[in-house]
């Protein structure tokens, strides 16, 4: 798919594969995940320059409603990607993706700092949102 990223881990799901569910993206989706990669994970992952996990991208309707996304969540489109460094602490990793994104002019609709009540950390970068905007928001969420 491109330098860092793969289609494989951009559409795995520990939670599918538990239940069965198939997450196979269509041809829009693959191509939207191939646009995501190109445009700002391949680009992060330079100039990052350690490993980035993809913790979730695309996903299915089914798996989305499952893990508690949003109704019009862009994972849906395959326009979005959570992501945690490797071997790195994430609040550093969190930071340099910020301020990579506004100091380079990325496009992009939300860089989420993501926490959960178990304690996981996340950062999470949508591309698009519903009516195609890059809207530039950053902000912070607790689910």
């Amino acid at each position: 798919m491109a330098r860092y990223f793969t289609l494989k881990e951009l559409i795995a799901s520990n939670t599918a594969a538990a239940r069965n569910l198939d997450n196979t993206p269509g041809f829009e989706e693959v191509a939207h995940l191939q646009e995501l990669v190109d445009k700002i994970l391949d680009p992060l992952r330079a100039a990052w320059g350690k490993p980035i996990i993809v913790t979730s991208g695309y996903r299915c309707p089914r798996l989305n409603t499952i893990v508690g996304g949003v109704p019009g969540s862009a994972h849906l489109r395959g326009y979005a990607a959570d992501l945690i460094p490797s071997n790195v602490k994430i609040d550093d990793f969190i930071k340099f993706a910020q301020d990579w994104a506004i100091k380079n002019h990325i496009k992009f609709d939300q860089i989420i700092e993501e926490r959960d009540v178990r304690g996981n950390h996340w950062l999470h970068i949508g591309m698009y949102n519903n009516s195609g905007q890059q809207r530039g928001q950053i902000k912070q969420l607790m689910k």
